[in-house]
């Protein structure tokens, strides 16, 4: 009989955690900076304000073809639009990453795929975008119609191989 008013005790309060934990994984406000095709910073109702990478796709960095497209695309799509963000971890440096999406359920991160300003993920694409991927460089769209467009992954290692190594 205890066991059975424990096991009920949890079911019922179950609902109270999940609610809780989802409240803690999503971020509402509104986009105050565009940084780069792919980075944005929030205004959150709380007055914080939080920097958010797009989850899911990488696009060219400084000094890469397509770089302004990109930022621009995002700014035209997001800056002083009110946003959700469905946050989905932290990258390797601590920077949150989410799945960002207007009050109309829009996702910018699909706009960026199909007009050929982001790549997907370096290892295991996420299905859903990688289609819009595929799509653009079967047009040769954006970065697509490159001859060899470099990954911003492969970019970035190679500046990092470039930097002068302090002693």
């Amino acid at each position: 009989m205890m066991l059975m008013k424990t096991l009920l005790s949890i079911l019922l309060l179950l609902p109270l955690g999940l609610a809780a934990h989802a409240e803690s994984t999503t971020i509402e406000g509104q986009v105050i900076k565009v940084i780069d095709g792919n980075t944005l910073e929030i205004k959150t109702s709380d007055n914080d304000v939080v920097s958010v990478i797009l989850y899911g796709v990488d696009c060219p960095e400084m000094g890469q073809p397509f770089y302004d497209e990109a930022t621009k695309c995002l700014e035209r799509l997001l800056l002083k639009k009110d946003v959700i963000v469905q946050l989905m971890g932290k990258d390797r440096k601590g920077n949150p990453i989410g799945i960002v999406t207007t009050a109309k359920g829009n996702d910018p991160r699909i706009k960026l795929l199909t007009q050929g300003l982001a790549w997907t993920l370096e290892t295991s694409p996420l299905p859903e975008l990688e289609t819009h991927r595929l799509n653009a460089q079967e047009k040769g769209v954006g970065i697509w119609g490159q001859k060899e467009p470099k990954a911003p992954w492969l970019y970035r290692r190679e500046q990092t191989m470039i930097q002068p190594k302090s002693s």
